[in-house]
């Protein structure tokens, strides 16, 4: 499901801002239909039953607190339980890379951007509490793209949602998903897929520069296709395929980024 863009130079960014507003100018009343009537459409597919928190690994392996947040796709809407979907794979999967007795805890819901995913975890999680996590990992940013964020803005709001994660629970890494690819999601008709897809591969560009600026942050690297037998029903979220895929992929990055950095 998530896919890094291809190396973007600042200038190749820029080109493709300019194509991107020049098409939406000239397609804006038929890219306004085909976003309602899409909405409209699309099922809304609940978040899975199950689990939000636990415990993986063995009991005296060292101790790794990890959380895992953002928007549908960190709550796992495409699946029916938590089980198939990415936050228990991914602890099961850190668990095992790292050798790590991993304690996760899931803060995730649908419909958030980044900004509103700060919110989220300024309501749930309590400065001074007794739940410190050592990493974050973040799936954000495509509603940052259905609600038209700038690419800047969204890059402040990852730079606002690390600095609290750090400064209020001594959050040592946080790790960001990049963006799918949303030109090929099935569940969008063209032109809008492809409009949605360019600010898509430019928000995964600002990210890259900016998490590469910063030695507490890091994006993962992956790519994988996107058909409808890999996706949900909605040909808009994951299926459990594409979960199993990011959880693999995203503990393989702990495991080589993260991990033996980490003072636990």
């Amino acid at each position: 499901f998530f896919r890094s863009a291809s190396p973007t130079s600042r200038s190749s960014d820029r080109g493709r801002t300019a194509v991107s507003l020049t098409v939406k100018l000239a397609l804006g009343p038929l890219l306004v239909a085909q976003a309602v009537w899409t909405r409209r459409r699309l099922p809304r597919l609940p978040e899975p039953e199950g689990p939000r928190r636990g415990h993986v690994g063995a009991a005296r392996a060292t101790p790794l607190r990890l959380l895992i947040t953002g928007d549908s796709s960190a709550a796992g809407v495409g699946v029916v339980t938590q089980q198939e979907a990415l936050a228990v794979q991914l602890a099961e999967r850190t668990a095992e890379a790292c050798g790590a007795r991993v304690q996760w805890r899931l803060l995730a819901r649908s419909g958030l951007t980044t900004a509103q995913t700060l919110q989220l975890l300024q309501r749930e999680l309590v400065p001074g509490g007794a739940e410190h996590p050592d990493v974050a990992v973040v799936v954000t940013g495509v509603n940052d793209v259905v609600d038209q964020v700038s690419s800047r803005l969204a890059v402040s709001a990852r730079e606002s949602l690390v600095n609290w994660l750090r400064n209020a629970h001594g959050v040592q890494h946080v790790v960001f998903a990049p963006l799918p690819p949303i030109h090929h999601f099935p569940g969008l008709p063209q032109p809008l897929r492809w409009v949605a897809g360019s600010d898509a591969m430019r928000h995964n560009a600002a990210l890259k520069r900016w998490a590469a600026s910063r030695g507490d942050v890091s994006r993962v690297e992956m790519e994988t296709p996107l058909n409808k037998g890999v996706m949900a029903a909605d040909g808009f979220h994951p299926g459990e395929p594409v979960y199993r895929y990011c959880a693999s992929s995203i503990a393989q990055h702990l495991a080589a980024h993260v991990w033996p950095q980490l003072h636990l």
